[in-house]
């Protein structure tokens, strides 16, 4: 199941922006490209995708080792905050939700009518903490490519840029598009949030208070290109075994 930011969108009535992009050097899709720490196979020495090199850049190899991760998940536009907090027990599929207005705990394995509306906002928050990993969680959910060089929206700098677009089934909100900009290291530095693959940004964001969690890499704050809006997590805790 795909992690998307609609929610947020729909809650915070963002509005469209454009954003002029210089042409692109694109590779094929799925190319697999020279990752610094490329993979140890016994059978042969296998590259990793753009999508790996991504999620291992933040900590994925340390993922198996994660029992329990907390985050409260907070946005701020002009004067008004909102927040909600999060308890996920991965290997077990737990997940609690505390809000202003509510506590609820249920199994990801078993969503009905009441637990939904609850698993819709944990998908859309956990995916803005971990968007990197849900790159290779999501890989049959997704085409992609890659541009070797491409002009980051907020910054100007010439950065490589990797879009993905889910596939039109499936999920809260299919058909959604990403494209995520980053340097040599694989750390995004900016993304573009396309809703249902149009071609204008529905939201663009940074990408920037890397902090590390027990070898989870966690950006802690996305500040929006434009307007006084931030998205910004606290109280951030990853448990290990």
């Amino acid at each position: 199941m795909k992690y998307l930011v609609t929610i947020i969108i729909t809650s915070l009535l963002f509005t469209a922006c454009k954003t002029e992009v210089k042409r692109e050097q694109q590779y094929e899709d799925d190319i697999e490209v020279r990752d610094p720490k490329p993979i140890a196979d016994d059978a042969k020495k296998k590259m990793r995708t753009t999508a790996e090199a991504i999620a291992y850049a933040n900590g994925f190899q340390n993922w198996d080792k994660v029992k329990e991760i907390k985050f409260t998940f907070n946005v701020d536009r002009d004067t008004v905050h909102s927040e909600r907090s999060w308890s996920w027990k991965p290997k077990e599929h737990l997940v609690t939700m505390t809000s202003a207005l509510d506590t609820i705990t249920y199994n990801r394995t078993k969503i009905d009518s009441i637990s939904q509306k609850a698993d819709q906002g944990f998908v859309n928050d956990k995916y803005w903490l971990l968007a990197p990993f849900n790159l290779v969680w999501d890989a049959k959910s997704f085409a992609s490519k890659h541009y070797v060089k491409s002009i980051a929206p907020i910054s100007g700098k010439e950065m490589q840029k990797f879009t993905i677009v889910y596939k039109n089934e499936g999920g809260y909100t299919p058909g959604d598009a990403y494209d995520f900009y980053f340097e040599g290291d694989f750390i995004i530095k900016e993304w573009v949030f396309r809703q249902k693959n149009a071609q204008e940004p529905s939201l663009i964001t940074s990408w920037e208070g890397y902090e590390d969690y027990n070898g989870i890499k966690i950006a802690k704050t996305h500040k929006r290109n434009e307007g006084d809006w931030t998205l910004h997590f606290t109280n951030i805790a990853v448990i290990t075994e």
